[in-house]
């Protein structure tokens, strides 16, 4: 590994303690952290807080690491955290950051800090989208030869905005503007996302280099199986925040319309924003449908890999995780047939347009008469999935 200085942003997985699982954006900036504090090149850790920005060295990052795994407990808050008011997690965490920090400053002082505690020619690395803006991206002006380079996930918001909630698309607008002003480079997770980067930032008059670098597919460890009523026969399993984007709608119509020769489907995943018809329908308690919430990722694991099937009718997205880490565990996937989804996916799904009921219906149909957990060398071996040494090495040659 080269032993260029870089220094990777962690805001968002410190404003993530204490809020439950990990989302995939989450566990992409934990991916870093990890490979990172396992390398021996030098490494900063930069983390904006509610009382500004602190700098943490390899040995304060490797000590975050251990508590955002649990392998060492978060302190107690200090009098700034108490003060401030904020939730106990996000207070113990701060407190934390700045006990172990190497520098920090109030944020309009950024630059300023950045200037005199790291060295020239410093990388920074933003994976997280978040702690995006002019502000923050302009202070790395002040390192001499330093390089900004950011991650982005997808453009959905700006894509599909009538899946956000009021207020967010303006906000996204703003932090994808300020990385096509400040950014040396994009590092996009699909081509899929490169080509809408490109198409959003050549809007706004800005031409940055991009590159695809595919994030890894870790494949969980199953645990134990959740204690869910009804899981005593076939059933199905959709993973994701039930919101607008992730079109569960489409599975309760289904299930209706099975009626009586329904499997089971688990729901599994918090309840979002602007979906209040789904939200009544699962308050029906509809027939044969479970709604799960809070696994962790053992237990959802577990539910994946005995599951007849995994569904994945999505409208948008910037890479498709739940389904490649379900093929991973050899459980078919039936998705949305997307052209970021083929580009990840290949011929391993099957894929079905979420215009066509008829076709996802007789899909999981096909799927619950072969289904037989109880003999897993009959589930197909996935084909490759992307893998996270591939990814950094993409990355580390780019940026």
């Amino acid at each position: 590994m080269p032993k260029q200085a870089r220094c990777l942003d962690i805001t968002r997985l410190i404003s993530r303690v204490g809020r439950g699982v990990l989302t995939g954006v989450d566990r992409v900036e934990l991916a870093y952290l990890r490979f990172f504090v396992a390398h021996g090149a030098p490494i900063f850790g930069l983390a904006r807080t509610s009382l500004g920005y602190v700098l943490l060295d390899r040995d304060g990052l490797e000590a975050v690491l251990h508590r955002i795994e649990g392998r060492a407990a978060w302190g107690a808050a200090d009098w700034l955290g108490r003060l401030r008011r904020l939730p106990a997690a996000k207070a113990r965490a701060e407190a934390d950051l700045r006990r172990l920090a190497a520098d920090r400053c109030r944020r309009a002082r950024l630059g300023d800090m950045l200037a005199r505690a790291v060295p020239p020619g410093t990388r920074y690395l933003n994976v997280g989208h978040s702690n995006l803006s002019d502000r923050s991206l302009s202070g790395w002006n002040r390192v001499e030869n330093a390089q900004v380079s950011v991650l982005v996930h997808d453009m959905i918001p700006l894509d599909f905005p009538e899946y956000q909630r009021a207020g967010t698309v303006a906000r996204f607008e703003q932090r994808m503007r300020a990385v096509a002003a400040h950014a040396d480079r994009v590092i996009c997770i699909s081509a899929d996302t490169e080509r809408r980067v490109r198409h959003w930032f050549g809007q706004w008059g800005r031409e940055v280099p991009t590159h695809v670098a595919h994030i890894g597919v870790e494949i969980p460890e199953p645990g134990e199986m959740p204690a869910l009523e009804g899981l005593n026969r076939p059933y199905f399993v959709t993973i994701g925040t039930i919101e607008p984007r992730k079109n569960h709608a489409l599975l309760l119509d289904i299930w209706q319309d099975l009626g009586a020769q329904a499997p089971a489907l688990v729901v599994a995943g918090p309840r979002g924003w602007e979906n209040a018809e789904v939200f009544r329908r699962l308050d029906a308690n509809p027939a044969n449908v479970i709604e799960a919430n809070g696994l962790d990722d053992g237990a959802l694991a577990a539910l994946i890999q005995n599951a007849a099937g995994l569904l994945f009718p999505t409208l948008a997205e910037g890479f498709g995780l739940p389904p490649a880490e379900a093929l991973g565990l050899g459980t078919p996937v039936i998705c949305s047939d997307l052209p970021v989804l083929r580009e990840i996916l290949g011929d391993m799904p099957i894929y079905a347009n979420t215009n066509n009921m008829y076709l996802w219906k007789q899909s999981i149909l096909q799927l619950l008469g072969q289904d037989d957990r109880a003999d897993t060398s009959k589930r197909s071996k996935p084909q490759a999935l992307p893998t996270w040494d591939a990814h950094f090495n993409r990355v580390l040659k780019v940026s």
